[in-house]
């Protein structure tokens, strides 16, 4: 019976680290990518963004979506 418990306590620790570096990678991801312009602004992804994270969005880095013509935006 002991070993049952601690086979699911093993499980469920496993499961939530799993979705915690799933989360950060979302995150991290999403701010990287390429933006558009209506979402520039928008406070309320990165509040969430850097508190799963710790880090704030480098916009030096991220470029707005749509702002490259066509045969730039096919080289990346």
């Amino acid at each position: 019976m002991i070993y049952l418990i601690a086979l699911a306590g093993l499980f469920i620790a496993g499961w939530a680290a799993a979705a915690v570096i799933g989360t950060m990678a979302y995150f991290r991801g999403e701010q990287t990518k390429p933006i558009h312009q209506r979402n520039w602004d928008n406070d309320s992804f990165e509040q969430i963004a850097q508190s799963v994270t710790g880090t704030q969005t480098n916009y030096t880095e991220r470029v707005p979506a749509y702002a490259l013509d066509a045969y730039t935006s096919n080289r990346f």
